[in-house]
Formats: C-alpha cells, sequence, structure tokens
C-alpha cells in the first residue's frame, strides 16, 4: 500500500496547499533512528555543541521572512505573532548555547577519599551524561518555540542527544523548512544531518516512542494523545522517561478587595489573555473565580465589553475548531449556566470569543458541572461566581493540576492578607502569579514551565535553562585512575568548569 501524502493545509479556508511529504512507515522510523543513534558521539564536544546552536538561531533568523510566511499559511497565526515566536526560538537557541559553554548543568560533584569517616568514603566523583536520542513531538499551537527548532529539541541538544521529531500535521512544510535550516547549521560544524532528523504521521509517532534506541520524549499536545504515548513509553521492556505536557485549566482567583479596586482593569486584562491567539496558548486562562455582588458584576461588565469587541478568528484546523464548537455548546446547556458573549461557531472557518458563567457552588462536589473543570482548548473562558472564601477552597479542592495559577489581589492584600489563598493554589501549579496574566513565558532561568499531572507527566520544566536536565543522567566513577577519567573530572580542571569539591563550590 502506498504510503499516506502529507499535505499542507490552509486554515482559513481548509484547503490543501502543497504536498510536503508522506508518512513514515516503521522502516523508515527505525532508518531514521539509528542514523540519529550512530552519530550520538559527534555532539560530545560541548564547544562545538554551543557554536552549532547559535548558527541555528542565526540561521533561522536570516530566513525569517521565509520561515514566517510558511507558518502562518499553516496555522493562521500572523505574521506579527509569528515574527516574535521566531525571535523568541532564536533566543532560546542562544540560551541554550551559554548553558552549554558555562558547564553548570552538568552537576559535577567530586568527594575525596576520606578515611577518617565512618564509613570511609572512597574516592568518587559525579557528572551527568546524554540519554541517547531523543523523541520530541511537536505542538500544534506554537510551530516555531515547541516545534521541530523549539525548546524541546534545543535542550536536548544542548545536553548532547541527537533528536528525531515527529512533525506535527498542522505545519509539516514550516517543520520540513526548519528542519532544513538546523541541519545546514550542524554541517557547518562538522557535525552530521542525522543529529536532527524529522519523521511524518500518526503511526510514526507511536513506533517512534517504542523503538529501542529511543532514550527520552519530550511532547506538547492534548491529554488524550500524551497519555497514550506517555503509557506506551512504560510499558516498552526499557520504559523511557516521557516528558509530557498534556493540558492545563490555569485558574485565576480574584479576590473580592481586588474586584472592589479594579475590577475593570481585572476583566479588560482577562478578556485580553483568554482571547489572545484564538485561545490557544497552554497558559491560557481557562477558569476563574469572581465574587458575585457589585464588585463581580463591574468584573463582567469590563470582560463582556473587551470579549465583545474580539473579532472571530481562525484556529489551527478545522477538526479544532469543530471541537471547540461542540465543547462549548456541551458546557452552556448545563443548568444554572449563563453565556454574556455565546462562545462558537465565528463562519464557516472562523470561531468566535465568548465566556460563560456559573454559581461556584455548582462545582463544589462532582456532577455533570465537572466539565467547566476541563480544558476547552479555544477562546473561552468560564466564570465561576462566589459567596464565600469557604466557596473557593471548595473549589480548588477540586481542581486538576495546572501548568499555571493566578491571583488577583489589592493594594491592600499585598501585605500578607491573601497568603492563605496563595498557599492554596501552589499545589496546584508549576507558576504561580499574582496580579498578571499567564500567556506569555518567559525564557529565563528561573522559569519553570510544567505542572501537577495533567499538566505534566514529569516535575521538569520544558522552557529555561533547567530543562536540559530531562535528557542527562548522572553517573559516578569510584576511584578511577586520574588517565582515565573524563576530562571534566580531571583533578587539575582542565576545562575550567564549575564543581563541588568536597561540598564546597569551587
Amino acid at each position: 500500500m502506498a504510503a499516506a501524502p502529507v499535505w499542507s493545509v490552509d486554515p482559513r479556508t481548509g484547503n490543501p496547499r502543497e504536498q510536503v511529504a508522506v508518512e513514515a512507515t516503521a522502516e523508515e522510523v527505525d532508518r531514521a533512528v539509528r542514523a540519529a543513534h550512530a552519530v550520538r558521539d559527534a555532539l560530545a564536544d560541548r564547544t562545538v555543541r554551543a557554536a552549532f546552536l547559535r548558527t541555528a538561531a542565526d540561521l533561522l533568523t536570516g530566513a525569517e521572512e521565509h520561515v514566517v510566511e510558511a507558518a502562518d499559511a499553516e496555522t493562521a497565526l500572523g505574521p506579527a505573532r509569528l515574527t516574535g515566536e521566531l525571535a523568541r526560538t532564536a533566543a532560546q537557541l542562544r540560551a541554550f548555547a551559554e548553558v552549554v559553554e558555562e558547564g553548570a548543568f552538568l552537576d559535577i560533584h567530586i568527594d575525596h577519599e576520606d578515611g577518617s569517616r565512618t564509613p570511609p568514603w572512597p574516592d568518587l566523583r559525579r557528572i551527568k551524561i546524554p540519554l541517547g536520542v531523543v523523541a520530541v513531538y511537536a505542538a500544534s499551537n506554537f510551530p516555531l518555540a515547541f516545534s521541530v527548532p523549539g525548546g524541546d529539541t534545543a535542550s536536548a541538544l544542548a545536553a548532547g542527544c541527537p533528536v528525531v521529531v515527529k512533525a506535527h500535521p498542522d505545519h509539516p512544510a514550516t517543520s520540513e523548512l526548519c528542519a532544513s535550516l538546523l541541519r545546514r547549521a550542524a554541517v557547518r560544524h562538522g557535525l552530521p544531518e542525522a543529529v536532527v532528523n524529522v519523521v511524518h504521521g500518526f503511526d510514526a509517532g507511536v513506533e517512534l516512542v517504542k523503538h529501542p534506541l529511543v532514550a527520552a520524549a519530550g511532547f506538547t499536545g492534548s491529554v488524550r494523545g500524551g497519555r497514550a504515548l506517555f503509557d506506551a513509553a512504560a510499558a516498552r521492556p526499557v520504559p523511557i522517561p516521557f516528558h509530557g505536557e498534556l493540558g492545563s485549566l490555569n485558574p485565576v482567583v480574584v479576590t473580592e478587595a481586588a474586584a472592589a479596586e479594579r475590577g475593570e482593569q481585572i476583566g479588560a486584562g482577562l478578556g485580553g489573555s483568554m482571547t489572545m491567539g484564538s485561545g490557544q496558548f497552554c497558559t491560557k486562562p481557562g477558569f476563574v473565580l469572581a465574587p458575585s455582588g457589585e464588585a463581580g458584576g463591574r468584573l463582567l461588565k469590563s470582560l463582556t465589553e473587551t470579549v465583545s469587541g474580539t473579532g472571530s478568528g481562525v484556529m489551527l484546523d478545522h477538526r479544532m475548531r469543530d471541537a471547540f464548537v461542540a465543547g462549548v455548546a456541551e458546557r452552556a446547556a448545563l443548568p444554572d449556566v449563563d453565556a454574556p458573549v455565546t462562545p462558537g461557531a465565528g463562519g464557516e472557518h472562523t470561531v468566535s470569543a465568548g465566556f460563560l458563567t456559573v454559581p461556584a457552588r455548582r462545582l463544589a462536589e462532582a456532577g455533570p458541572h465537572d466539565a467547566l473543570l476541563e480544558e476547552c482548548f479555544g477562546p473561552v473562558t468560564v466564570v465561576a461566581r462566589y459567596d464565600s472564601e469557604g466557596e473557593i477552597t471548595a473549589v480548588l479542592s477540586r481542581l486538576p493540576g495546572n501548568l499555571t495559577a493566578t491571583l488577583q489581589i489589592a493594594t491592600e492584600e499585598a501585605d500578607g492578607a491573601a497568603a492563605g489563598l496563595l498557599r492554596e493554589l501552589t499545589p496546584l501549579a508549576g507558576r504561580v502569579l499574582v496580579n498578571g496574566w499567564p500567556t506569555g513565558v518567559a525564557v529565563a532561568p528561573a522559569q519553570h514551565h510544567g505542572g501537577p499531572y495533567p499538566a505534566t507527566t514529569s516535575t521538569s520544566t520544558s522552557v529555561g535553562a533547567t530543562a536540559v536536565e530531562r535528557w542527562l543522567r548522572p553517573i559516578s566513577y569510584q576511584s578511577t585512575p586520574e588517565a582515565l577519567l573524563p576530562p571534566e573530572l580531571r583533578e587539575d580542571n582542565p576545562l575550567g568548569l564549575p564543581r563541588r569539591v568536597d561540598g564546597r563550590r569551587k
């Protein structure tokens, strides 16, 4: 049977643009993984790795016009958004180059032999080494920053791991273009092209996670798809780490004092955040606890005005559009649920933004309203109106894990009055914000983009310097002669790396 074609599709019309590739067979996945495995030692030199990452960033930036044009044609995200995403992607590659050069990610510990201890210590030297081939599953909503040249790929390469990317079907042409730029960067530094490979197709993605030479996987996508791959990774004869970002409600709690102090401002900010990118950000605030009464009413009035002024938008593909329309219709039909601005179909190819309201007491116990506590991908949020702090606590206790949680407080509460609510939100998310909005994830060393399940399947981050740790494992050398040690662990520290020696930072 002939391999299925892979088409680039225009989401603005639903029409195919061009055939980009064909779906990879099991044999082709095997060849891609084996090719990557065969060249893993080529990435051993940290100086070369850093230079490779910087050149990749330069080539992506140099091809900005073509990359943005290709991505916009396949995602309808718009040139402005995609230009910013490309800049972020290039900055991320450069940031990982700095991580590689600095060397702290190797987490080197040296403990010299000490016979005075009980029991005695031998000479022990610990370092982190790359796992091997990493499978990367590209996201739909970020065709650059969480796709072929994105954070999973950049951090894996920084760790010294070759990658095989399962391209997302929503932007295959963009994926191939970016892969070609990464391979060109590799060749410029004497690295084989096989350090970056791309395969297409659903079955190829399943074969990839099962391949015995794949050592770890990174995924950004739906709960259903991510959980299936996570289970497959765990069911292998040799299980592998699966770092999946699956879904997030990103709850927001607005205190009564905050609503009274600046309800209009909070409503406008919420409207801008939840409709950004047609509601297709993984950090979209999809659930809000706001007070009943006059102050909460002013917040809703402002939210209504902001969302009503948002034009219809195009989602990444028609499957997502149809799921959004069906999802909001199901939620809006529940008892006591109102739609001050009705979300749904904006046209044959578009969606309209909106929001739903419900009394918070409806969510305090399990029931049909639990659908309101599940992510609905697209430009919609749910506002639960509470009458007491007890209702806030009852609803928060029922929320799943999230990437973010946000607390909107008044000036008078910043002196510690809101500490209890902050403590309640902390177990729910990987990033907690106060008086901000979660859309937008800074690529910074202190960033954590992850959270309790189902937000992610591990405790690690996919954004920021520590994302590299996902693709490494520690190893200790005991009583090993100097000449046999890796240069990073030798006594004279010839590479000048940061290390902890006998418990002290050197």
